[in-house]
């Protein structure tokens, strides 16, 4: 490849953007604590998953052997036996939801979809590309779905076959949806298991709950019928990517023939990225459970650490149990595009995946939140801090500019 020197120095100038911002995602759950220096030698191959990972295919150059051994990983961790799962590498979370909700209206033709009103905005794009029926549900302030209200609509609407998109970490608030008061809830109004089908958004705490003391119910021991996890969020990638898992018996009626690449399809996209699998295969086999415990432990310790920091400065921060979200309101404009904040109406937050090693970007954040907020708090603070290190110097006007006390 050659390329002009013009285009060559906007590499350079792109490589030092990068440089700079890699570790600086605070408002965004992107982990960026990552090196996957052994697969470099990969990217000059066209690796293409096209197919069914779990057969012989004519298309010789994939990654289907590590591909095979992601998805056993998985079934695992989320307890359905390998032989009555069946799911693959998606190019994100969009991918799986979309793989969930198909599932669930070929089982269902004429099922209504439910879904909290905190739920991702991908939600949106699928009912529409599946022409689901669908209903939005109110959403508690914790950011949960509002199982009154989602009971109260489908005794509305006579709904006898529910399709419930049960959100295991909201997009905003990190809340998760309680599968066990959703399922005794159904039983309670007389549908039968059997009737209804249960799909868990898990995009960022599917790598967070399966590592805590006591998690939320959320497997499919739990009753799922299919989830799908993140792979560039708590486990890190360069490239966006995703798994879905699935019931064996429920992809089966989605398997098409290809007959020129001998073999089966059943994913959404077709021909897949080769190299995501063995990203995720290199991750997984590089961290022992112990690892990823530790990884959670303190990525949640983090959060808790944020919301500590911000409520003793003033401000009104909180997150879910097992979250790694602090919730808190929305600082200003020039903050929130200074830090790169996820905000939605009155609310933002930031979120604490492992790259942050310790707290200085969180730190940085959380001075400005609070002096945006509460900047008499924050003077009181910076006076106390002064006080300490200079011994009680007299304080000039000198001493305030110094401090920063001038702006406020």
């Amino acid at each position: 490849m050659t390329l002009s020197t013009a285009d060559t120095h906007r590499l350079d100038d792109f490589w030092q953007h990068c440089l700079k911002h890699q570790f600086f995602n605070i408002g965004y759950p992107e982990n960026a604590d990552f090196d996957y220096s052994a697969l470099e030698r990969f990217l000059r191959f066209s690796i293409n998953n096209c197919g069914d990972w779990s057969e012989h295919s004519n298309y010789v150059l994939n990654s289907f052997d590590f591909e095979k051994e992601v998805m056993a990983y998985f079934a695992d961790l989320f307890e359905i036996p390998r032989e009555d799962s069946w799911g693959y590498v998606t190019n994100g979370g969009t991918e799986g939801n979309m793989f969930g909700c198909y599932l669930a209206r070929e089982l269902f033709p004429d099922g209504t979809l439910y879904y909290s009103k905190d739920t991702h905005y991908s939600v949106a794009k699928i009912v529409k590309l599946l022409r689901i029926k669908c209903r939005a549900v109110n959403a508690l302030p914790t950011g949960e779905i509002d199982y009154d209200d989602l009971l109260a609509k489908i005794a509305a609407d006579g709904e006898r076959h529910p399709i419930i998109f049960a959100n295991i970490g909201t997009t905003m608030r990190g809340a998760v949806d309680d599968i066990a008061v959703i399922q005794q809830r159904l039983q309670d109004a007389g549908i039968a298991r059997r009737d209804y089908y249960l799909h868990a958004d898990a995009a960022l705490s599917g790598m967070i709950l399966p590592f805590v003391d006591a998690p939320q119910p959320f497997t499919f021991a739990d009753g799922i019928d299919s989830i799908c996890v993140s792979g560039h969020k708590m486990i890190g990638s360069p490239i966006p990517c995703g798994i879905v898992v699935a019931k064996r018996r429920n992809v089966a009626r989605i398997s098409v023939e290809v007959d020129y690449i001998s073999a089966s399809d059943k994913t959404i996209s077709g021909s897949r990225n080769g190299h995501t699998p063995m990203i995720m295969w290199a991750a997984l086999r590089s961290h022992s459970s112990a690892q990823w415990r530790r990884r959670v432990e303190r990525s949640l310790a983090a959060a808790q650490y944020a919301v500590n920091r911000l409520q003793a400065g003033g401000v009104k921060a909180w997150r879910n149990p097992n979250s790694i979200t602090v919730v808190f309101p929305c600082p200003s404009a020039d903050i929130a595009r200074k830090y790169g904040l996820a905000t939605s109406g009155d609310t933002a937050h930031l979120i604490t995946t492992p790259h942050h090693r310790d707290n200085r970007a969180i730190d940085a954040l959380i001075d400005e939140v609070i002096a945006d907020a509460r900047p008499e708090v924050w003077r009181a603070t910076l006076q106390r801090s002064w006080q300490g290190s200079a011994q009680r110097l007299p304080r000039t006007a000198s001493w305030n500019q110094a401090a920063g006390l001038g702006r406020f």
